[in-house]
């Protein structure tokens, strides 16, 4: 495996309560601990054995609405980080699922996005952090 640099990625999304961020198409990295793919849909082009998962948490992830009303449009990302934290807070055992995983020891959250700095993983990220500080 190659050394992967997280450095397009904003600080928050790659440090803090042992939450990472990254794309699934990354090479897997030594420091990612539980890798868990926060996608509804399986990436494309991914096999499982790249992947590399150690959970794909299917229900997590923004519901086909938010998600197909998102469409990525940069003009719509702080509608969309609202609505995504409100379906979080109405998914407690999905939230609670990665607490603890998060609590036994690193933890990185995996999306197919192109842009790494809005994506659900970013958001759900931020979410984790916030209730566990």
């Amino acid at each position: 495996m190659s050394a992967h640099s997280d450095a397009h990625l904003p600080s928050a999304a790659r440090h803090g309560a042992g939450i990472q961020v990254r794309r699934v198409y990354d090479a897997p990295s030594p420091t990612d601990g539980t890798r868990v793919l926060v996608d509804r849909l399986w990436p494309r082009g991914v096999s499982k054995e790249r992947a590399a998962l150690d959970l794909w948490l299917k229900d997590i992830a923004p519901s086909t609405a938010l998600r197909e009303w998102f469409g990525h449009d940069p003009a719509r990302w702080e509608g969309f980080c609202q609505r995504y934290r409100a379906e979080l807070d109405a998914n407690p055992a999905c939230v609670e699922q990665l607490e603890t995983l998060a609590r036994k020891g690193p933890m990185t959250l995996l999306f197919g996005a192109r842009n790494t700095e809005e994506n659900e993983a970013v958001v759900l990220a931020a979410y984790l952090r916030e209730r566990s500080a």
